[in-house]
């Protein structure tokens, strides 16, 4: 009985955190085609399987195409995905594509594969969306995958910047939404228990070790650990920047800045007053110390 009560609290939890991401960021309108890009992972699983539940109920009417990019790996197992749609009643599309081969032939033994396999397989996704007439591209990337980007970044690229919840593709022509932007990796990993998916494994990338993004990963865990709550902080602070207290004279004209005789409250307060962030069920709630 007590797994039961989880289960649906976590079903309600993905299903608003989900919802919330696609108000906040309008990302599903009304007569939108959406392409659900299956991998065959837990995450692609868990967003088509929360969409549908959405779909069910929303008060505007979009449709669902999945499609899958079979790369062609070694073993992959090809009738999987199929049979699983299938069972479904969703439409689908396989797109075969021999990229793997591409890869491995470029990529030197050792160095990572991520950024090559990630650039073919998002060209191919971009020409299958038009053949479909998709108005959207949905991908599961979630708020740990997210937040592991930003610190890459900083750490190894000289960025603040992670992935946007909705961004138009490079050449213009494609909306690209993260439903779940708002949804931790625990609570996919948990939905897809219950629900069984047919995980498929990565055996290109997936198989790799030393990734920059999964030493990353492995150190937003620990933290996690150690410090209960820190990863949705550390997300909600991504939501309320101020580029007044950064240092980019792009985004703030500090050139021109000039005294007006009116006092700030934000302005030469580097830190904001001790606060003790928690948990709620409608994202963070935080008691200040005064």
């Amino acid at each position: 009985m007590q797994i039961e009560r989880e289960t649906q609290k976590l079903e309600k939890r993905l299903c608003r955190q989900v919802g919330e991401a696609i108000v906040q960021y309008n990302m599903i309108e009304e007569g939108d085609k959406v392409m659900v890009c299956m991998s065959g992972g837990k995450d692609s699983y868990g967003m088509l399987d929360i969409l549908l539940k959405l779909k069910a109920r929303a008060p505007v009417h979009f449709d669902i195409i999945a499609v899958n990019l079979d790369q062609k790996q070694p073993g992959f197992p090809a009738h999987v995905l199929p049979d699983y749609l299938g069972s479904l009643g969703v439409p689908f599309r396989i797109e075969t594509q021999d990229t793997y081969s591409i890869v491995k032939s470029k990529i030197p033994e050792g160095k990572t594969m991520c950024s090559l396999c990630s650039r073919l397989r998002r060209g191919i996704l971009y020409r299958v969306a038009d053949e479909i007439g998709a108005t959207k591209i949905a991908l599961g990337h979630h708020r740990d995958d997210i937040l592991q980007t930003f610190f890459l970044n900083m750490f190894f690229g000289g960025k603040l910047k992670s992935m946007p919840p909705k961004l138009v593709s490079d050449a213009g022509h494609h909306i690209v939404i993260r439903p779940l932007a708002f949804v931790a990796e625990r609570d996919l990993q948990r939905w897809a228990a219950h629900r069984a998916f047919p995980i498929i494994p990565c055996t290109l990338c997936g198989s790799q070790d030393g990734l920059q993004r999964q030493q990353v990963g492995d150190m937003l865990r620990e933290w996690e650990k150690k410090h209960p709550g820190r990863l949705d902080i550390m997300f909600n602070s991504l939501q309320h920047v101020a580029p007044s207290h950064l240092l980019d004279h792009r985004l703030f004209d500090f050139k021109g800045l000039k005294t007006t005789g009116v006092a700030d409250p934000d302005g030469d307060t580097a830190f904001d007053p001790e606060s003790f962030a928690l948990p709620s069920l409608g994202g963070i709630q935080t008691v200040t110390l005064s």
